[in-house]
């Protein structure tokens, strides 16, 4: 596809004072906890989010009328160090129903040690948005860990106060 080399991937990663098992349960078991509040795709209040923790599986949001939008489907599935999905936006940050036009996040849990974990977060084939993906790039591209995963290291903070 043209273009396709012109938009880099964004990269970010943090490190926080806890398992890589712990990691990916707060990632993926209650992403209400991190989910950053301004990305919404449901045209009423927000009631929740969840992954469907398979390959194959959704990531989406519902409103509070039990309306569901997916953001995307889980295209890799390895707790407790990986995963990875199709982020079903175009490039005005609109709603997609497919995964053709869809760019891909790829999420990964890396132990330093027993007790700290890298949580690197990458948006990866942004030229998928086609005509806006330049805006897209450059929305997301900064400095780490960006809104993302530093809203989920304090919900990892969180978790291990609450034991």
């Amino acid at each position: 596809m043209p273009g396709q080399q012109e938009i880099p991937d964004v990269r970010k990663s943090v490190t926080v004072p806890a398992s890589v098992e712990h990691c990916f349960q707060v990632f993926t078991e209650d992403p209400k906890q991190w989910w950053p509040p301004s990305h919404i795709l449901v045209k009423k209040e927000r009631a929740g989010l969840a992954f469907e923790p398979r390959v194959g599986g959704r990531y989406y949001e519902w409103d509070v009328e039990g309306t569901e939008i997916a953001w995307g489907k889980v295209l890799t599935w390895e707790p407790p160090h990986r995963l990875s999905m199709t982020w079903r936006i175009d490039g005005n940050w609109q709603s997609i129903t497919d995964d053709e036009r869809a760019s891909e996040i790829e999420v990964e849990f890396t132990a330093v040690d027993a007790t700290t974990t890298k949580v690197e977060l990458a948006h990866v084939k942004l030229h998928k948005h086609g005509e806006g993906a330049e805006r897209i790039h450059k929305a997301l591209d900064g400095p780490s860990p960006g809104e993302t995963l530093e809203l989920f290291a304090k919900a990892i903070e969180r978790s291990l106060r609450a034991g």
